[in-house]
C-alpha cells in the first residue's frame, strides 16, 4: 500500500480532532479528540517507520533501522496514557464541584 494513503487517513483524524478540540464545550469529547489526534501521529509515525525500514532492507542495511518511529509511538502512547489519568482526575474534580464537565463553567472555579 502506497504511503500517500496512510498520510491522507492521518491528515483525515487530525483535522477531525482539531475540528472537535475547537468546537465542543464538553471535557470528555474534547479529550476524546485529544486522543484521536495523537493516534493520527501515532499511525503517520509507524507508517513512515515501516516506509524506512522496507528501504533500508532493499539496500541490505541494519536490521533495526525504521525502529526510530515505533520507539517514539511506544512514548507517544505512554505520555498519552499519563495525559488520560490526569485529565480525568481533573474532569472528575470539576464535576464534583459545579455538577457539569462543560468547559465555560471553568470559569467559576476562580472563585
Amino acid at each position: 500500500m502506497p504511503i500517500n494513503y496512510y498520510i491522507l487517513l492521518s491528515v483525515a483524524l487530525f483535522c477531525i480532532g482539531i475540528v472537535g478540540v475547537l468546537t465542543r464545550r464538553n471535557a470528555i469529547i474534547i479529550f476524546m479528540c485529544i486522543e484521536l489526534m495523537l493516534n493520527a501521529v501515532n499511525l503517520l509515525l509507524v507508517a513512515f517507520s515501516k516506509m524506512h525500514h522496507l528501504k533500508a532492507a532493499a539496500t541490505n542495511a541494519a536490521a533495526t533501522a525504521g525502529s526510530d518511529g515505533q520507539l517514539f509511538v511506544f512514548f507517544i502512547m505512554v505520555v498519552a496514557a499519563a495525559e488520560v489519568s490526569v485529565g480525568l482526575a481533573i474532569i472528575v474534580m470539576m464535576y464534583r464541584n459545579i455538577h457539569s464537565v462543560d468547559i465555560n463553567f471553568l470559569n467559576r472555579l476562580k472563585h
